[in-house]
Formats: structure tokens, sequence, C-alpha cells
């Protein structure tokens, strides 16, 4: 679903006003009725994700992971079996899952033993069963069950959203009868970066040659389309040449505009894919429709 600049600015507008729960989308489909779920969806998570990278770092100053953490310990100690650090993540404005990491990483710098390394902190988001302290496990759960933007969680969905459009986009090429290697059998021939799928043939889209396809299980927004723009697609384009970018759950509209210089966007797969062989078979028509004039003239 492709939408206007205005239109997606009024939905990242209405989406600021709103908190993080599982009630914002009700609300954002009440409000956008003729957007798909997953559209919405996709650009609440993002804009979302903006926001926290714009606060992350007021909430992990020194002062701000003692504060919490002191109000950590005096609310459980007042009632374990609430949910604590949902409730203070609500308040503050902060991602559940984010806060349970600091506060899991401030209780472990204060056990004996070595500083808690990323890599521990993530495995113990993963698996809450490996927190040493029963009531911050719990409390940590609630925390990653509640995060429908950041956190294992979401990242396991996310990853699994990913390979199924990739999955789909395969199938399409392949109903389609086009050759085409994907990214595992272009690492095993000494690729380091690629697009998700090369051509082995090129296809014209919308009269425009392509030569790769990137499938992305998201919406394109300016900036999201920008940074995949500056580390990948135009990366590809200098090493393969022009290509096909799919945004699964749309884009705004106005960010295709690099189809001259060779990066092509989509909402869906392509139906007017033309191939080496129609345009063959074309040409082929019209030299015999040709040839039929020409004898009917003489």
């Amino acid at each position: 679903m492709k939408l206007s600049n205005a239109q997606y600015n009024e939905i990242a507008h209405f989406i600021s006003t709103l908190k993080p729960t599982r009630q914002c989308m009700r609300r954002l489909k009440e409000r956008f009725p003729s957007q798909s779920q997953s559209t919405l969806l996709s650009i609440f998570s993002q804009e979302y994700q903006k926001l926290m990278k714009r606060t992350h770092s007021k909430h992990h100053t020194p002062e701000a992971v003692e504060l919490y953490y002191k109000r950590y310990l005096k609310d459980v100690m007042e009632n374990p079996t609430a949910p604590v650090l949902l409730d203070l993540a609500n308040e503050v404005d902060f991602s559940p899952a984010l806060i349970a990491r600091t506060i899991l990483e401030r209780f472990l710098q204060d056990q004996d033993g070595p500083i808690p390394t990323k890599p521990v902190l993530s495995s113990m988001l993963r698996d809450t069963s490996l927190i040493p302290d029963p009531v911050l496990a719990n409390q940590v759960h609630q925390c990653v069950i509640n995060d429908c933007c950041n956190g294992p969680l979401v990242d396991c969905i996310k990853h699994s959203v990913g390979y199924e459009h990739e999955v789909l986009l395969r199938e399409k090429l392949i109903e389609r009868g086009l050759a085409f290697l994907d990214e595992d059998q272009l690492r095993t021939k000494g690729y380091d970066k690629t697009p998700d799928v090369i051509l082995e043939v090129p296809v014209a889209v919308d009269g425009h040659v392509i030569h790769w396809i990137e499938s992305k299980a998201s919406f394109g927004d300016e900036s999201s389309h920008r940074t995949y723009l500056r580390e990948q697609f135009w990366s590809y384009w200098n090493r393969f040449g022009p290509g096909l970018v799919i945004y699964w759950y749309g884009f705004i509209e106005e960010l295709d505009c690099n189809r001259e210089r060779g990066i092509l966007l989509k909402d869906e797969f392509p139906n007017d894919i033309a191939t080496l062989q129609d345009c063959m078979v074309q040409e082929s028509r019209h030299t015999e429709c040709k040839t039929e004039k020409s004898q009917e003239t003489v």
C-alpha cells in the first residue's frame, strides 16, 4: 500500500499521541480504517523505535538508572507480584523490554561475580529462568511479553516475518519461471553482501531493466529508506546493476524517485514483468504483422 507523504505524516502524528500498549492498534485502525493492519503496525513500530532512540540517553544516565533501580526495589518489596517494572516503564514512557534490561544489568552489578556482558544480558532476556532472582525474573518476563516493539520476542517475530516474505518472493519467482540465485547460493560463491535474489537473466518492470530484488517486510518511510539506500541498495546497484525493492507493507510514494537511476520500489510482487522471451515473441509478432501488411499492399 502506497501512501502520500501527507497521509504518512497524519498517521505518524496520531501515533505520537499514543502509548505503546496493545490497545493502540485498535485506536489506530479506528482512526485510519482504510489502511491495512500490517501497514499501521509497521509504521507504529518504526515511529516508536525513533522515539526510543531520541529518548534513550536520558533513561540511561547514572542518575536515572539509580532512580529506577531504587524505585523497583521499593515497589517490589511492597508488592512482589505486582507488575512493578511494567508500570514503571509506562509511567516514564520508556520501552518495557529496555527498562527491564537496564534494571537487570543494575541488579547483576550488585551480585558477586564478573560484570554482565551484552550476550549474558541478552540470553537472560530470552530465557528469564537464567535470572538468579525469581521475583526479578517474573518482572522481566512481564516486560518482554508486553512490549510490542522491542525485546527478544519482537525480534523473533520480525525475523520470522522477514523470512516468510523472502520465501514468498522465491515462490513468486518460481511461479513466473524466472531463474535466480538466493542469498545462500550467493554466499557459497563468495559474495558477502547481497540482495535477497539476483536474477540470472534480467527482466523489465514498468519498462525498467532489473537484475536483483530485495524483500523488505516493513513499511518504507523516509528514514529507513534513506538508510537502506546508503547501506544496501546503492551498493547492490554498484555491484549488480539496477534492481527492485519490494516493501511488502507499503511505502511513501514520493520515495520512488530513483527509477531512472536504477532502483524501483513496489509494494507487491510485480505482475507486469517482461522477460527476454516475452520481448522476442512480441518482436516476432510485430515482424509477422509488418510482413502481412506488406503482402497486402503488393
